[in-house]
């Protein structure tokens, strides 16, 4: 089992930067494939960006692809969505969420949502314009 506890939302001007933190606790991550996603109100939630920490593998939504950075920071058991070029449409609460990871070596981690089954609490992020 993982934790995971996010943080560093907030209120930015369009055009502007955050950087989205995932504390994990519990089992290593490095075991996990670890993704964010977003909901925004009245829409269903969507994956952002995906990581499999163990290999350093990441994808991206079409919508965020150049603008977002997933990362790991190994030492500290945290992960991190750098968001820049922020948008009006970026408006969401964003997830941290982690599935075991049994995939070939290969793969990459899944998008969708019903793929994962320990979720954060959610982040709100407001980017207005």
């Amino acid at each position: 089992q993982v934790q995971l506890v996010e943080s560093g939302g907030g209120s930015v001007q369009a055009g502007g930067s955050l950087r989205l933190s995932c504390a994990a606790s519990g089992d290593a991550y490095s075991r996990f494939c670890v993704a964010w996603f977003r909901q925004a109100p009245g829409k269903e939630r969507e994956g952002v960006a995906t990581i499999r920490p163990k290999y350093g593998r990441t994808t991206y939504a079409d919508s965020v692809k150049g603008r977002a950075t997933i990362s790991q920071d190994n030492a500290k058991n945290t992960l991190y969505l750098q968001m820049n070029s922020l948008k009006p449409e970026d408006t969401a609460v964003y997830y941290c969420a982690a599935a075991p990871d049994g995939l070939s070596w290969w793969s990459f981690c899944p998008a969708e949502v019903a793929a994962y089954n320990y979720w954060g609490q959610g982040t709100q992020v407001v980017v207005s314009s």
